[in-house]
């Protein structure tokens, strides 16, 4: 059993890379945006005109990606071969292509490895789609954030729009749509909840709510202390 191993997990626009941030900051963990992972590769696929249906291109090309998270505090820079993407992994157009690239067998066993290597340099905050039922299935500490469909649409649109995106709201609402369905019901590493997950339903709640909610949970067990 891993205690220094915190899991979330959850669906597109939950909120997740901002809680999980948060109680890496406060706990003075590694948070590691393991969707940042899945973007860039997709963003290096769109740039090389791949076809996203193509396995074995998709497989090759994550062998030749080199892809670090680095952390300024709580400010995540993602690099793809040495280049700053993290404004680009966020463009609606790699959002949308993520998941026929993030369901690719060969993408997820070679992604996945390097994230067991991260999570195991230390304590790890861990967030996805899989951390708790397929990266660190043993993780004892695992999160499942959810919220409403409309809810998580309003909190994409804000998202974009405060990037500077022009997004439809009922545009987004069917893409996110489209991307749970994808998420959930595709053969390798599908989004799920562990069933020794706790879930937390977020639509009614506030992201420092969120957090503080998380946080009581970890200090009923003595054990975070002695990671």
């Amino acid at each position: 059993m891993l205690y220094n191993i915190i899991t979330l997990d959850g669906p597109v626009g939950v909120g997740k890379s901002a809680v999980a941030r948060q109680i890496a900051q406060r706990l003075g963990w590694r948070h590691v945006d393991t969707g940042a992972m899945y973007r860039a590769v997709t963003l290096a696929a769109m740039r090389r005109n791949l076809d996203l249906c193509d396995a074995d291109a998709l497989t090759n090309l994550t062998k030749e990606c080199e892809i670090r998270l680095v952390y300024n505090g709580d400010v995540l820079t993602v690099f793809l071969n040495g280049e700053d993407v993290t404004v680009a992994i966020r463009d609606p157009e790699v959002s949308k292509n993520t998941s026929p690239v993030s369901e690719t067998a060969g993408v997820r066993e070679r992604l996945v490895s390097l994230q067991r290597d991260l999570g195991l340099q230390g304590p790890s905050v861990m967030e996805g789609r899989d951390i708790g039922t397929v990266v660190f299935p043993d993780a004892f500490w695992k999160f499942y954030l959810d919220a409403s469909l409309d809810e998580r649409t309003q909190r994409r649109v804000h998202q974009l729009h405060a990037a500077g995106k022009n997004v439809d709201f009922n545009e987004t609402r069917e893409a996110i749509k489209k991307r749970d369905d994808r998420d959930r019901s595709r053969s390798w590493g599908p989004l799920r909840i562990a069933a020794d997950s706790i879930v937390i339903d977020t639509t009614y709640l506030i992201e420092e709510q969120v957090i503080e909610l998380i946080l009581t949970f970890l200090r009923t067990f003595p054990c975070l202390n002695c990671c």
